[in-house]
């Protein structure tokens, strides 16, 4: 597939500082590396703890991140989490890439809001908030508890003809998932990615295809489950609309336009809840395809922000190794989730959790009196 490295013609400025004077701005100066020191003690804690070294796996890389997020060794428990569902519609939709009525969305955010949805049940089993954030959703919805209005449009335009939405939509979606990072941050332990929106896997494919350079086939799956007519037409949508923006924004203008050009008003949510959370320094547990893709989104606006992620599970869409891989993310699960809403991030969970627990909880071989392999 031929990739040009243009965005419809929008001129990419080269300014050091970009996006200066503006909330997007501030958020990406103020982000930091995780505390290195901190790490270096809880990786010689784990290794003085009453178990063999190394022998908690993955989760010992867990705890020692989650020590330099906070910086400090135990770090504090990830609780109470919070979740939050963006929700947007999608022009794309009128391309006949998924059988479901676009005013699905509109009644998913209402079940999420009576609590009848997996997420709910999930996060009520794990003591976890639930809030849905209208980034776009195309119906006007009441204001209720746990419903954040944050709506940027009604629904984005059809990437597949043109841009999804303007440069500065881009950039308001973004902080307004910073401002929930923020909002959240104040009371939670840890932030979850959720999302809600009919037809977001193809903007999800486009941007795995524009950030990491893979082909449209290798990336763009099934979604809610279409059948092989409207999947070798999504892919046709997703290769086309892809091959308008580079296949790796190497800049944070670029990485903006990028999204403008082919994410959804949730994604763009997702990746300013990212940078939020990084700035807040927070952890954040990662869902599913729309989630990784969105964090492509965040990594290329400011890379250091990845440092403060985790992902929570590992999609049966395929666009979604593909993102983690480039990000550097190992997945806590591997179950063949495709539904999203943040569930296979809630499923993890207790995993994250429990690696912080660990490393406050479990004595050393010295207090413990436990003689050490010699």
């Amino acid at each position: 597939m031929t990739r040009h490295r243009c965005c419809r013609g929008v001129p990419l400025s080269t300014d050091p500082t970009p996006f200066a004077g503006t909330l997007l701005g501030e958020t990406i100066a103020a982000i930091t590396p995780r505390d290195a020191s901190a790490e270096l003690a809880a990786r010689e804690r784990l290794d003085r703890m009453t178990k063999p070294p190394g022998s908690l796996g993955v989760l010992e890389d867990v705890a020692a991140q989650l020590a330099g997020i906070a910086g400090t060794c135990p770090a504090p428990l990830p609780e109470p989490a919070a979740v939050a569902v963006f929700a947007g519609d999608h022009g794309v939709h009128a391309q006949g890439v998924t059988p479901w009525p676009q005013e699905v969305t509109a009644q998913m955010v209402a079940n999420f809001l009576a609590g009848g949805a997996v997420v709910n049940a999930f996060a009520a089993g794990l003591g976890a908030e639930v809030v849905v954030v209208d980034m776009g959703v195309a119906a006007t919805l009441e204001p209720a508890d746990g419903l954040l209005d944050r709506k940027i449009r009604r629904g984005t335009a059809d990437l597949a003809v043109g841009p999804a939405m303007t440069l500065d939509e881009a950039r308001r979606a973004v902080e307004a998932g910073i401002e929930v990072a923020t909002t959240l941050a104040a009371r939670a332990g840890c932030l979850v990615t959720g999302d809600m929106g009919i037809g977001n896997t193809t903007p999800s494919a486009a941007l795995v295809c524009a950030f990491t350079g893979a082909d449209a086939a290798t990336v763009t799956g099934r979604g809610t489950g279409i059948d092989d007519p409207t999947l070798a037409r999504k892919v046709a949508v997703v290769g086309q609309a892809a091959a308008r923006v580079p296949s790796a924004p190497t800049t944070p203008e670029e990485a903006l336009a990028a999204l403008a050009e082919l994410g959804g008003l949730e994604h763009a949510g997702i990746a300013g809840l990212v940078l939020g959370a990084a700035a807040a320094r927070v952890p954040v547990l990662l869902d599913g395809a729309i989630a990784g893709s969105a964090a492509l989104v965040a990594a290329a606006l400011c890379p250091t922000a990845i440092d403060f992620a985790l992902a929570g599970h590992s999609s049966v869409e395929p666009g979604h190794a593909v993102a983690l891989r480039s990000l550097g993310l190992r997945p806590l699960l591997g179950l063949d989730l495709r539904l999203g809403e943040g569930t296979g991030a809630l499923l993890a969970l207790p995993l994250v959790t429990s690696a912080a627990r660990a490393l406050r909880d479990v004595a050393t071989f010295d207090s413990a009196g436990v003689t050490e392999k010699s």
